[in-house]
């Protein structure tokens, strides 16, 4: 089992600056990559970005050169900086990881950008 705790979503005016976490706990050890996912109402969940333990990254287009994802191994945490934030980067943000059986979610955060 692998719990997963996100924190730091809220409310924040177009351009603007959010920082979410993901604290990771209890079997994590086959744990390889994590990711951020968000759904927006009206639409289907979809991967934000993603990150492997080594630190390899990858991006939806919709949010390259604006969210950065890091990893603190140490502390057992993802991070998603979110700078250059717009209306439709409004959603629920969730992380995720799998160890290659189960698929874990956390419960999620709210980002709402307003104009």
């Amino acid at each position: 089992q692998v719990q997963l705790v996100e924190s730091g979503g809220g409310l924040v005016q177009t351009g603007g600056s959010l920082r979410l976490s993901c604290a990771a706990s209890g079997s994590i050890s086959s744990i390889n990559t994590m990711g951020w996912h968000r759904e927006a109402p009206g639409k289907q969940r979809e991967l934000v970005a993603g990150i492997t333990r080594g630190g390899s990254t990858n991006y939806a287009d919709s949010v390259k050169g604006r969210f950065t994802i890091s990893i603190d191994n140490a502390k057992r945490t993802v991070y998603l900086q979110m700078n250059s934030l717009k209306p439709e980067d409004t959603a629920v943000y969730y992380c995720a990881t799998t160890n290659g059986k189960y698929v874990y979610w956390g419960q999620g955060t709210q980002v709402t950008v307003s104009s």
